[in-house]
């Protein structure tokens, strides 16, 4: 028994060294590395720190630090971010990005952006769970002000935006220190 206690005492010691509380939110407890864009996204750094170095991802970061937000999203949050491929701005009409990373285009930016943002940190478990209360979709209000529709359909999660327009969840659950991101393959507009 006394060789257990000292293995856990030494466990504990390890772990408070290492900058971990035995009191660690579930969050970080289930949280777990995901590739993204070729990149580990590690739950330890935040949202920009994991960003920057998805390779599928290049325009959202351009558009980020065009619209000034990396300093928003560098912070404590916690935040919820759609986060839509360098393919999903693909789809947008040529010379699109082009335009909306402009100076004199910035308030439009930043609306779009954060229109793909919502307070909190909400793993696909709680917007499951929001969307089963809300008897088949949910409304998620996004920091830009308007609400996104959350749904299943056919056991993927799909979001609809202000328009209309569909955008389909690809990888979920990509903890961050500062919330969660799930990668979209559509832009989606307020």
């Amino acid at each position: 028994m006394t060789n257990l206690k000292r293995a856990l005492g030494a466990a504990l010691v390890a772990a408070a060294a290492a900058g971990l509380s035995v009191g660690a939110s579930a969050e970080m407890m289930h949280s777990k590395t995901v590739m993204v864009g070729g990149a580990a996204m590690y739950p330890t750094k935040n949202i920009i720190e994991n960003a920057v170095n998805s390779k599928d991802h290049t325009t959202l970061v351009a558009a980020v630090k065009a619209a000034g937000l990396v300093e928003t999203l560098s912070g404590p949050g916690p935040f919820t971010v759609f986060a839509p491929t360098n393919k999903a701005f693909g789809k947008l009409p040529a010379g699109t990005v082009d335009t909306l990373v402009k100076p004199e285009n910035k308030a439009t930016l930043t609306k779009i952006l954060t229109y793909h943002v919502v307070s909190g940190a909400m793993d696909s478990k709680a917007i499951a769970k929001a969307i089963k209360a809300g008897h088949g979709t949910a409304t998620l209000t996004t920091v830009q002000g308007e609400p996104l529709t959350a749904k299943m359909m056919g056991g993927k999660l799909m979001l609809t935006d202000a328009k209309g327009g569909m955008s389909m969840v690809t990888i979920k659950d990509v903890y961050q220190s500062n919330g969660v991101i799930h990668v979209v393959d559509t832009v989606l507009m307020p």
